[in-house]
């Protein structure tokens, strides 16, 4: 298995981006069954969670990005989303997307995300 992250980039504070995480090699089943989610890392910081997509269906959010961040899926695509508005220049980091499920923990390579004032 494979998690590609794309998306990151520049953008003023205020703007959007749309974060992509694609799964290679991953049988649909397991997609569905499969605990996603969203990490950031900031300089000097710690991988803080930033969104999540259960298995069930269920979304969460850190307080910090509740309603300018929408974590998604597309099960014919086996790509997670995360889609970001109203960035804020605390929102300048690393992010990483994270499949967990029975017996796997796969990370991606990051893809930078730069918030400027």
């Amino acid at each position: 298995v494979q998690l590609q992250a794309s998306g990151g980039g520049w953008v003023q504070a205020g703007g959007s981006l749309r974060l992509s995480c694609k799964a290679s090699r991953m049988i649909l089943s397991t997609f569905w069954n499969t605990d996603w989610g969203w990490y950031r890392q900031a300089p000097g910081k710690q991988r803080e969670l930033v969104a999540g997509f259960r298995r069930d269906g269920s979304r969460t959010y850190d307080d910090s990005v509740k309603g300018r961040f929408t974590i998604s899926r597309d099960n014919a695509k086996k790509t997670v989303y995360l889609q970001m508005s109203s960035l804020k220049t605390e929102g300048t980091a690393v992010y990483h997307c994270n499949a967990q499920g029975p017996d796997m923990d796969y990370w991606g390579e990051g893809t930078l995300v730069t918030v400027s004032s």
